[in-house]
């Protein structure tokens, strides 16, 4: 089943990663998947206590996907409420999903730091490329938009061609120091740039070299001024 899944949490953080999901899910005329997971964090509990749980988490869901279905384009919200932990579902769902977006606190350093994180977990294990979205509050919608930064000198064709399928989708250059001589001229509709433009991408793209280990993100710079795709060198190909 190809769709775009997003975790959400009510937070600010979610909030802008909402805003992302949504943008991929109407580029790629696929559907949107609200994830919400939550677990009674206490021990032994009766019901009743775990039920009014669920139902606060049943309204952080429905905000969620209220929030998307308002303020997309047509685009088929659908949701998805878990009992247990966020990270394992966002991978578990990752199996059949085109793209996973997560929201994070913005902690510096993607991906040293953020690994242990729900967004860390997921990049490090999901099967499909994961967008994490720094920071709080709405995405601000830049006048004149920077490229897609490809930030590895040897990427893998997982990586190379969803840095391309986002930037022909987007409309905006690709900025990467790696020799992209062949994929450029086969994707001639994208203009590629050559060096690694971190302060003014749109998204920096870094491959991941095997499950749980994220790929060379050393060339990132200490704190993502945009959205970081990890893709893993299995993930199928974007169109």
């Amino acid at each position: 089943m190809d769709r775009i899944v997003l975790g959400y949490d009510g937070s600010d953080f979610s909030v802008q990663a909402l805003d992302w999901a949504l943008d991929e899910a109407e580029l790629r005329n696929l559907p949107l998947t609200v994830v919400h997971a939550w677990q009674w964090p206490y021990g032994d509990a009766d019901e009743e206590a775990k039920a009014h749980l669920r139902k606060a988490a049943e309204h952080v869901l429905w905000h969620g996907a209220e929030c998307a279905r308002s303020t997309s384009s047509g685009v088929r919200v659908e949701t998805d409420l878990y009992e247990g932990p966020a990270a394992q579902r966002l991978v578990e769902l990752s199996a059949d999903a085109t793209l996973v977006v997560v929201g994070s606190r913005g902690l510096s350093a993607l991906p040293r730091v953020v690994v242990g994180s729900v967004a860390g977990y997921a990049a490090a294990h999901a099967d499909c490329p994961v967008i994490v979205v720094r920071g709080p509050g709405p995405l601000p919608k830049a006048t004149r938009p920077g490229p897609v930064v490809l930030a590895e000198r040897e990427p893998d064709a997982a990586a190379v061609e969803f840095a391309f399928a986002e930037a022909a989708m987007r409309g905006l250059p690709l900025a990467a120091s790696a020799d992209l001589g062949e994929w450029a001229a086969r994707r001639p509709e994208v203009q590629v740039e050559q060096g690694e433009p971190h302060e003014r991408a749109t998204l920096v793209v870094v491959g991941r070299t095997r499950a749980a280990h994220l790929g060379t993100a050393s060339s990132l710079p200490q704190h993502a001024p945009c959205p970081v795709a990890v893709v893993p060198a299995t993930a199928p190909e974007s169109s």
